[in-house]
């Protein structure tokens, strides 16, 4: 898709810039102009191009990249091949991830998000990436969509970007994680702090129990940049690439909360 052009400004009534409440004064080809905030992604999805001009022309967002490169240099180096994954792609917004996964060689894609302009954006800028997508909460899924999933047989999954600031909660991660087969793939983000000690999130909490518990076995863990701040300041995440061993279960779970 050919990104089209903005003019990206800053509104003068904003004051302390903080990752996900940047606000942008967009300025569209035809002179219309949109204020917006960056976790807006409902209103943004609608203007098409301007995700990926924001995101990654503008303020060099990295992740789809990094992650399908991590995932793949783990996966050859297990002696498997990309084709042989069947990817669900969690919080798929409007197909980006997907794009990369079909780049680097999978064949199956099934996407899934809670919002319903990211599977338009989909349908409307990467038609046939994914094999289906689902636009739904995970943490309240229909019985006739989970039997959908799970006759994927998925063994495999991507999730970028949307954890931590309340897109995707550790339950809706759980969720996602347990309909994959055991002994697949994990690939995801994280911004680095929400791993520390000071996580008020429950993913770092999450992330060692699964780890220590032998649930989830770490292949990668690459600390990197995912993209600059409307300051310029760099936001640092980790993506970490691993092998899923058993389900989450709810009592580990309800103690990462």
């Amino acid at each position: 898709m050919e990104t089209p052009q903005f003019k990206i400004g800053r509104p003068d009534n904003t004051c302390e810039i903080v990752q996900g409440e940047e606000q942008f004064l967009i300025t569209c080809n035809d002179g219309t102009k949109v204020q917006i905030r960056a976790h807006d992604y409902d209103e943004i999805y609608k203007i098409p191009g301007l995700y990926e001009y924001l995101f990654y022309k503008k303020y060099k967002c990295s992740s789809p990249r990094v992650i399908c490169s991590e995932l793949a240099n783990a996966v050859e180096k297990s002696n498997q091949k990309m084709d042989e994954l069947r990817v669900f792609d969690v919080g798929a917004g409007n197909g980006m991830i997907g794009e990369e996964l079909i780049s680097a060689g999978v064949d199956t894609v099934i996407g899934i998000d809670i919002i319903e302009e990211a599977a338009m954006a989909t349908k409307r800028d990467r038609p046939g990436v994914y094999d289906e997508y689902f636009v739904e909460d995970l943490t309240k899924l229909p019985s006739e969509v989970k039997n959908k999933i799970t006759q994927e047989h998925l063994n495999c999954m991507t999730l970028v970007a949307a954890l931590g600031f309340g897109d995707i909660p550790p339950e809706a991660f759980a969720k996602a994680y347990n309909f994959i087969d055991d002994s697949g793939w994990i690939a995801f983000n994280i911004k680095d702090e929400f791993c520390s000690e000071e996580d008020q999130t429950g993913f770092a909490k999450l992330i060692e129990n699964i780890s220590e518990n032998s649930l989830f076995e770490i292949k990668s863990k690459k600390h990197y940049t995912h993209r600059l701040c409307q300051d310029g300041t760099p936001l640092n995440y980790y993506a970490i690439v691993g092998k899923k061993q058993e389900d989450i279960p709810t009592s580990l779970l309800l103690d990462c909360c």
